[in-house]
């Protein structure tokens, strides 16, 4: 799913690339989670640099071995003028080679080539190679001392900040920020979703625009989806289709979404499973993950009470949770980093899969805990008629 585009972070992203007259060029490094819009701001860029400039490189689903990843480069490389290489002597020659041929390709004209490295923490697959202990700061160093341009992204944020926090001054970490309401708005499809505000003018006897419906439904979105892209834009897609098929809002279409086969339903899982899978512990951290689900933020004393654990065994799950961005913790309490996360551990993280009501009765919650009282009239009219389509749809007092 393609994030809408970001102008102001576009515009960041490229002065750094750009530099300064006296700092030259940075090597931005932009961080976010799951579903922020990382890759979309890559592919976009590579088209605002132009494709025969830059190389977008999916590190995730390339770094395999280093003698594969190093062909990956080179079959997928637009820079020309390649010199044939010999095929390296083994895991720690391949990666050298993978380093020496980022460093010294050219784009056109032979000016600086461009690399978009996406996920460039999964390069640590590499160490657990012969003589390949140290694959991300032999990175960092080869990256900062090249003359070619480069941009970095990862989900891993913790992780991230502590490889770089020794690293060149040249680096220039960016937080991708969630969406504003104004740029949600941008996410809502036009013909259909105007039709759907006009209908809901008429139903509940309003005279507002059509620009004003927007806003407001966009400020649903935004709180529904804690501005976070690739949710905003699946609640307005669907939201948008469901209604023209009769008539549906924010709020349906977050039921239906995260109902069992629904498309958050599914991403979350795929978020929260393979940050575990990052992780150590992976059974006690599930714990943890259900234990803040019904009831946060919780001490490190109330969590390992709850777990019956020791404190001391406790923090170290905790910090294995903080290590891969699934927890936060402000003022020696922890929460889940991401409320949709916990609505679905909260949904999904038991022995039967959800029912229609059991998804009505969360969505209460969720739903009066983001919303002030008087935005979800809209979702409340539609909710009423959409619960007698066999949609599961809650009511929201």
């Amino acid at each position: 799913m393609m994030i809408p585009e970001r102008p102001t972070l576009e515009r960041r992203v490229l002065a750094a690339l750009d530099g300064s007259a006296d700092g030259g060029p940075r090597i931005p490094v932009l961080l976010g989670g799951c579903g922020s819009g990382r890759t979309s701001l890559l592919l976009r860029l590579r088209d605002l640099i132009g494709r025969n400039q830059a190389q977008y490189v999916d590190v995730e689903r390339v770094a395999t071995t280093p003698e594969r990843f190093l062909h990956s480069l080179r079959e997928s490389s637009p820079f020309p003028g390649l010199p044939h290489a010999s095929a390296p002597a083994g895991a720690r020659d391949a990666f050298d080679a993978a380093l020496a041929f980022i460093d010294t390709a050219r784009a056109p004209g032979t000016t600086a080539a461009t690399f978009l490295l996406d996920e460039f923490l999964e390069l640590r697959t590499f160490e657990s190679f012969p003589g390949l202990r140290s694959v991300l700061r032999d990175l960092i160093g080869a990256l900062a001392s090249s003359g070619n341009r480069f941009v970095l992204t990862s989900r891993y944020s913790a992780r991230a900040l502590r490889l770089l926090r020794d690293a060149p001054a040249r680096f220039e970490v960016i937080a991708v920020a969630p969406l504003t309401a104004e740029e949600v708005r941008a996410t809502l499809p036009g013909t259909h979703a105007e039709d759907h505000v006009r209908g809901l003018s008429d139903r509940d006897g309003r005279e507002e625009s059509v620009e004003r419906q927007r806003d407001e439904l966009a400020r649903i979105v935004h709180a529904l989806a804690d501005g976070r892209p690739s949710y905003a834009r699946a609640i307005a897609e669907t939201a948008t289709a469901m209604a023209a098929r009769g008539g549906a809002d924010p709020v349906s279409a977050l039921a239906a979404l995260l109902a069992p086969g629904g498309q958050l339903a599914q991403n979350c899982r795929f978020c929260y499973e393979l940050r575990l899978h990052r992780a150590r512990g992976y059974g006690a951290l599930k714990a943890i993950l259900e234990v803040l689900a019904l009831q946060e933020p919780l001490t490190l004393t109330e969590i390992a009470q709850r777990l019956q654990r020791t404190p001391g065994s406790t923090k170290d799950y905790l910090s294995w949770l903080e290590d891969v961005d699934l927890i936060t913790s402000r003022q020696k309490r922890y929460s889940f980093a991401d409320p949709m996360l916990r609505l679905w551990v909260r949904l999904h993280c038991r022995p039967v899969p959800p029912s229609d009501e059991d998804v009505s009765r969360e969505l209460v919650a969720y739903v009066q805990a983001r919303l002030p009282h008087a935005e979800p009239a809209m979702a409340l009219s539609a909710a009423q008629e959409d619960r007698e389509k066999n949609w599961g749809i809650i009511e929201i007092d």
